[in-house]
C-alpha cells in the first residue's frame, strides 16, 4: 500500500509471472536452441566487429559453427546481459561489454568446449 495517494488513482493489482517448470524449460531452450555461438548486440559497429572476430577465431581453430547475431533486446535480457556486445558459447555468457581480440576468443572457445 503506498504511503501517499494523490487523487483518486486506483492501484492496479500486481501481476506476477509464474515460475514453473514449463516456463523455466522455455527459457532454457530459448538460450540453447539454434547456433551454439551467439553474438548479442544491437547491430552496432562494435557488435559487428565482435562477430567478425568470432568468425576469424572459428576459422583459426577449424571449428564449423554457425554464428547467430541476436538483436532482440528481450532475448538479450534473458541471458542477463545489460551491456553489449556480448558473446555466448554453448548457452553460457563468456564475455560482455567489450570487443574481444581473436586470440581471446580462441582461448574462450577452447576453455568452454574443452
Amino acid at each position: 500500500m503506498p504511503l501517499f495517494n494523490f487523487g483518486n488513482k486506483k492501484e492496479k493489482p500486481a501481476t506476477r509471472r509464474a515460475c514453473d517448470s514449463e516456463s523455466t524449460a522455455k527459457t532454457a531452450s530459448a538460450k540453447t536452441e539454434g547456433a551454439s555461438v551467439k553474438v548479442l548486440g544491437s547491430g552496432c559497429a562494435k557488435c559487428n566487429q565482435l562477430e567478425a572476430t568470432v568468425k576469424a577465431a572459428l576459422e583459426q581453430l577449424g571449428m564449423d559453427a554457425a554464428i547467430d547475431h541476436v538483436t532482440d533486446f528481450t532475448k538479450i535480457a534473458s541471458y542477463g546481459v545489460m551491456s553489449t556486445p556480448a558473446l555466448v558459447i554453448d548457452g553460457k555468457v563468456v564475455s560482455c561489454s567489450k570487443v574481444l581480440k581473436t586470440d581471446e576468443v580462441v582461448k574462450l572457445l577452447r576453455k568452454v568446449r574443452g
